[in-house]
């Protein structure tokens, strides 16, 4: 029950940081790193720092590469690592798969709303008829300010929700 209240606490405040201002902070994610440590080790020796540790790599090695390619900020990788050191492998693999659904689906409302949508579909449709992917650019202008980014803490911590409250698949 601890585990599931400092979790809850954690997304809460990532969620609101982000939101504000677009960071997840180290004073939340590190000391809930810690916390799931001590308290798998207390509760299961061994087994429990194997268990929190598996977690913290699991979520660690899920956003790590998105990460080192620039696509997100440190802070969701760390909470992602929190998250598995909190509540273990698979419940992290499975917050995994829900945040990626949810983050597809705000990329797309946002993709729709910018109507970026419609100019993207034309740069799919040149590349397949094409075979190429770099003929659809001499005929589609790119907008190189056009980049659309949310924080995706929010995807993070409503994919975790929905771990929490469904579970696996």
């Amino acid at each position: 029950m601890i585990i599931k209240i400092i979790l809850v606490t954690i997304l809460l405040i990532s969620l609101y940081t982000d939101v504000k201002k677009r960071k997840i902070l180290n004073i939340v994610t590190l000391p809930s790193i810690l916390l799931g440590f001590v308290i798998h080790i207390i509760s299961n020796g061994l087994d429990g720092f194997l268990f929190s540790g598996k977690g913290f790599l699991t979520g660690l090695g899920l956003l790590i590469i998105p990460y080192l390619l620039g696509g997100m900020g440190a802070g969701d990788v760390k909470l992602m690592a929190a998250i598995g050191a909190l509540a273990g492998t698979s419940f992290v693999f499975y917050s995994f798969i829900y945040t990626a659904l949810i983050g597809g689906l705000i990329s797309l409302v946002l993709i729709i709303k910018q109507k970026g949508f419609l100019n993207s579909l034309k740069s799919f449709l040149y590349a397949v008829v094409f075979f190429r992917s770099n003929v659809g650019s001499i005929f589609l202008a790119k907008n190189k300010h056009s980049s659309i980014s949310f924080p995706y803490g929010v995807a993070i911590v409503l994919g975790t929700f929905c771990s929490l409250l469904w579970g696996g698949f």
